[in-house]
């Protein structure tokens, strides 16, 4: 059955804009309310970050799944990982977020977690699919859900988050910019990293329901780095607006991306036990590669989307895994991607190694990375294409075995990204332009 709906990480699109009305999603917890609880009641956890539209949608879930006959645990506030957590703490059928993310206020969207606080299975998402083109009946008076405000639900979360780090351990002495991108964790990550010992200094901790990741967080980190220097802190922490992602700055107003992190939390992992493997995806800097084989850590890449990473860890029996935009996902502490989570990981390196987060970052050299968006006219098979196909093999005899080529149509525009990375900065960019040409050529013949 072909996905109407459902894309890799939810429903998503612009509010009011179908799907995103008020009367599909008041469908839609319906339907999954009947999909998730089998017909048989059970309850449902609701969360949602700090857009406005997340009370429109939060009401329009709970009506939907009061008259499914599922009762409703109402968070409030919370961020995307704290959901998956209390889903599973509460003993939910299932959880659902309000959440658009990273993206700006106008969007919006739903996701699902298991009770499990895993992403819900293709079977169970194809399910509300075809649940959502039956008619909407209504569960007897006498057995529609209840709603119920979880008053606690912040102080467990950061309890639990703090559980991640070690009690021999505190962060005592290290001076922390915090930037939450007025979004999901403003009210909970300062509290985290205060109770373990930090000095803590915050951004984007006021949201008003317009101004999620405007100008802050992970997607624009230049004013946490800015305020790095500024104030000779240690360390900066950006967080998305739905707290699931990650970006750190060092001492230099230095970014570090997420495969810098991965590789950070793995490198500090093997030196206390051996670790297995890494799971990155397609994207991930070849750099990382090379640093992680070099300790001995293998590494498999899967597709873009933290999806797929999930995929591809329970696949092979590993821990951790992630993307360089910062969804890390480390599965000996959380069930999900948790920027708080994460951070914590790499802030327990720094106290264990007393070393600085510059020095830890070190230990992996970024390859020069180029990225070309090619737009399309037409849909292209480009493993069909003749002279696409020599320009690739020309640049990957070029680089050799130090780097990598990689065409990838965009899931979501008519977009060819081409990538190539190497050791070159000057020959990496040429051979991308090269290749950019050939598929923009074919594009222009056909």
């Amino acid at each position: 059955m072909t996905r109407q709906f459902f894309g890799t990480d939810g429903i998503r699109g612009k509010v009011g804009e179908y799907p995103i009305t008020p009367e599909f999603i008041l469908k839609l917890g319906w339907a999954a309310g009947r999909v998730l609880s089998g017909g048989k009641g059970g309850k449902v956890v609701i969360g949602k970050d700090t857009r406005i539209s997340g009370y429109m949608f939060e009401s329009a879930l709970e009506a939907g799944l009061s008259a499914a006959g599922v009762d409703i645990l109402l968070l409030g506030p919370m961020p995307t990982p704290a959901i998956a957590y209390l889903t599973r703490t509460l003993h939910a059928d299932a959880g659902i977020v309000i959440s658009a993310s990273h993206n700006p206020y106008q969007d919006n969207g739903i996701k699902f977690f298991s009770a499990q606080g895993t992403k819900l299975p293709d079977e169970v998402e194809l399910a509300i699919e075809a649940s959502l083109q039956q008619p909407m009946d209504m569960a007897e008076p006498h057995a529609l859900g209840k709603a119920h405000r979880v008053k606690d639900a912040a102080g467990r979360y950061i309890e639990f988050c703090k559980s991640s780090f070690p009690n021999q351990l505190d962060l005592n002495g290290l001076h922390i910019v915090l930037d939450c991108a007025n979004g999901a964790t403003y009210h909970v990550a300062p509290d985290v990293f205060r109770e373990l010992g930090a000095r803590v200094t915050t951004l984007a901790v006021e949201p008003d329901g317009l101004n999620i990741n405007v100008d802050c967080g992970s997607t624009h980190p230049k004013r946490l780095q800015e305020t790095v220097l500024e104030l000779k802190a240690d360390v900066g922490i950006a967080l998305d607006g739905d707290g699931d992602r990650v970006l750190m700055v060092d001492h230099r107003g230095e970014l570090v991306d997420g495969d810098e992190l991965l590789y950070i939390i793995a490198s500090a992992r093997h030196q206390r036990e051996p670790l297995l493997g890494v799971v990155g995806t397609q994207m991930s800097n070849l750099g990382m590669e090379v640093a992680l084989r070099a300790a001995g850590i293998a590494f498999s890449r899967a597709k873009v989307g933290d999806r797929y990473v999930m995929e591809s860890l329970c696949q092979e029996g590993w821990i951790l895994g992630g993307e360089s935009s910062g969804h890390l996902i480390c599965l000996d502490c959380t069930s999900t991607g948790d920027g708080i989570i994460s951070a914590l990981q790499v802030l327990r390196a720094i106290a264990e190694q007393e070393k600085s987060l510059s020095e830890l970052k070190s230990g992996m050299r970024k390859y020069p990375q180029t990225l070309i968006n090619v737009r399309l006219n037409q849909r292209l098979d480009l493993s069909a294409e003749p002279s696409i196909g020599e320009a690739v093999k020309q640049a990957e005899q070029a680089l050799g075995e130090r780097g990598r080529v990689l065409l990838r149509p965009s899931g979501t525009e008519p977009l060819i990204r081409v990538m190539v990375e190497g050791e070159d900065a000057v020959q990496v960019q040429a051979l991308a332009e090269q290749i950019a040409a050939a598929v923009q050529q074919r594009c222009q013949v056909a």
